[in-house]
């Protein structure tokens, strides 16, 4: 059985609230890389993540992310429902967002127009964002992503075990994500929310 009173102590936000948000419902598939993370497997088959790892691995990749130039910081999406919440963590960051489709030789090409040289790279999936994960290996800088049940974890640095497809579940991992490295910086106080409300973190796409 859970013990749900343990898992809930030093949280970085209330059991419920992660649970609302379904950071732990993964999919019907599983990696070798990610059995380590899985908690359960539910009677439709889809795999349960572990919630206090996620919690943890969110408050290890905000204090990495914390020690860099925000402006040399990259965060991508290349799926929909993270536009809304890497543009809100942009924002509130100083970090570079891109969203949607991630044009090859961006990190690799100088003579790209969208050319770009970050030291850190934040994935939102490491398989839909394939192409700026290879070229982050291929330039040597360091990859955090979020990483669903279905995910390898090659030339990953810091893997945050969490669903990366849900509207509710990515605005809640960028929120906090956010809110940990502005506390970190000491930019907002320990006990102090971001300006901006969760909400506003979430995709608005159907």
């Amino acid at each position: 059985m859970m013990d749900v009173e343990k898992i809930a102590e030093d949280l970085l936000i209330s059991l419920d609230q992660y649970l609302a948000s379904g950071i732990h419902i993964g999919t019907q598939q599983k990696t070798k890389d990610m059995e380590r993370y899985i908690y359960r497997v539910r009677q439709d088959g889809l795999y349960v993540l572990d919630v206090k790892t996620c919690d943890t691995r969110i408050a290890e990749a905000a204090q990495f992310l914390a020690k860099y130039d925000p402006t040399k910081i990259l965060v991508v999406s290349n799926r929909q429902y993270g536009f809304r919440p890497i543009q809100m963590f942009s924002k509130l960051t100083g970090a570079r967002a891109i969203t949607g489709r991630f044009i090859p030789g961006m990190l690799t090409n100088p003579a790209c127009e969208s050319f770009f040289e970050p030291d850190v790279i934040l994935l939102t999936d490491p398989r839909a964002d394939y192409q700026a994960l290879s070229e982050a290996v291929h330039i040597g800088i360091p990859v955090v992503a979020l990483v669903d049940s279905e995910n390898v974890l090659k030339n990953i640095d810091i893997a945050v075990p969490t669903n990366n497809k849900g509207k509710k579940s990515l605005s809640l991992i960028y929120y906090l994500l956010a809110r940990e490295i502005l506390r970190t910086k000491g930019q907002i106080k320990q006990d102090e929310e971001l300006p901006i409300p969760l909400d506003d973190f979430e995709s608005k796409a159907i």
